[in-house]
C-alpha cells in the first residue's frame, strides 16, 4: 500500500497503459481519478477500482474544461498528489512522399495539429492546472508520458515524435521551476508495449518490433505502470527531471 491516502489523476486512463496504471495505483491504496474521451470504457473501469475512484469524460485539449475538472477534483478530495499525463494519440504519415520526382503525399496539417494538441498541449493544460494546488499543499508528483521515439525519432511520425521530444523538454523545464515547491517532475519513455491497439497489428509487424527489442518481447502495460508507481513513491524521492526509458533495450533504426 505504497500510495495509501494519495490522490492520483491519470489522463487517458480508460485503456492500455493508463488503465494498467489506474489498476496498479488503486491496488497500492491510491484514490484514482481517471479521464478519457471513451466514456464507456472509463465507467466500466472505475467500477473495479473501489468506491473512491472517479471517471470523467474530459478533452485534455480544452483548457477551460481541464481547469474546471481539476478544480472539482481538488474540491472533492482536498488534495492532488500525483498527475500522470498519459493521454495521447497517433496520426502517422510520412513527412513527404515522392514518386518520380513528384510529391504524391505528405503529412496533413490536420494530422500534425491534432497530435500536437492532445500529446503536447494536453500535457501543458493538465500540468498547469494541477501545479498550483500541489504548490499550496507543499508538494506532489507530475509524470509525463514520452516515448523512445522522442529520443531516437521514428519513420512516419513527425508529429508524434515532436510531441514526445517536447514532453521531455517540458519535463526538464518544470523540474527546474517546480522543484523548489517540493514537486517532482519526471518522464517515462516506453518502447513497444502490447496495448489493446498494438495487439491488433499483423503478426509480421509484431515480429519486427520484437526483433528490435534485445529482451525479445514487447513490454506489457504493467511494465510502464510499475515505473509510474515507483516514481510516485518516496523510493524515488531524489529522481527529478529525468526521462526513464522502459523499452527492453530497444534499438531503433532507419
Amino acid at each position: 500500500m505504497r500510495l495509501q491516502g494519495k490522490v492520483a489523476i491519470i489522463t487517458g486512463g480508460a485503456a492500455g497503459i493508463g488503465k494498467a496504471t489506474a489498476q496498479v495505483f488503486a491496488k497500492e491504496g491510491a484514490k484514482v481519478v481517471i479521464c478519457d474521451v471513451s466514456e464507456e470504457l472509463g465507467l466500466e473501469l472505475v467500477k473495479s477500482l473501489g468506491p473512491d475512484a472517479q471517471f470523467d469524460k474530459i478533452d485534455v485539449c480544452n483548457r477551460a474544461e481541464v481547469q474546471q475538472w481539476i478544480e472539482g477534483v481538488f474540491a472533492k478530495y482536498g488534495r492532488i498528489d500525483i498527475l500522470v499525463n498519459n493521454a495521447g494519440i497517433t496520426r502517422d504519415s510520412q513527412f513527404i512522399k515522392m514518386k518520380d520526382g513528384e510529391l504524391v503525399k505528405q503529412m496533413s496539417e490536420e494530422a500534425f495539429d491534432s497530435v500536437i494538441n492532445v500529446n503536447l498541449k494536453g500535457v501543458f493544460n493538465c500540468s498547469q492546472a494541477v501545479a498550483p494546488f500541489m504548490v499550496k499543499q507543499g508538494g506532489g508528483v507530475i509524470l509525463n508520458a514520452s516515448s523512445v521515439v522522442g529520443l531516437y525519432g521514428n519513420f512516419g511520425q513527425t508529429n508524434y515524435v515532436a510531441t514526445k521530444a517536447g514532453v521531455i523538454g517540458m519535463t526538464k523545464v518544470w523540474a527546474r521551476e517546480l522543484g523548489k515547491y517540493g514537486i517532482r517532475v519526471n518522464a517515462v519513455a516506453p518502447g513497444f508495449i502490447m496495448t489493446e491497439m498494438v495487439a491488433k497489428m499483423p503478426e509480421e509487424v509484431l515480429a519486427g518490433m520484437r526483433a528490435k527489442t534485445p529482451l525479445g518481447r514487447l513490454g506489457e502495460p504493467e511494465d510502464i505502470a510499475n515505473t509510474y508507481l515507483w516514481l510516485s513513491t518516496d523510493e524515488a524521492a531524489f529522481v527529478h527531471g529525468a526521462t526513464i526509458s522502459v523499452d527492453g533495450g530497444i534499438v531503433l533504426g532507419s
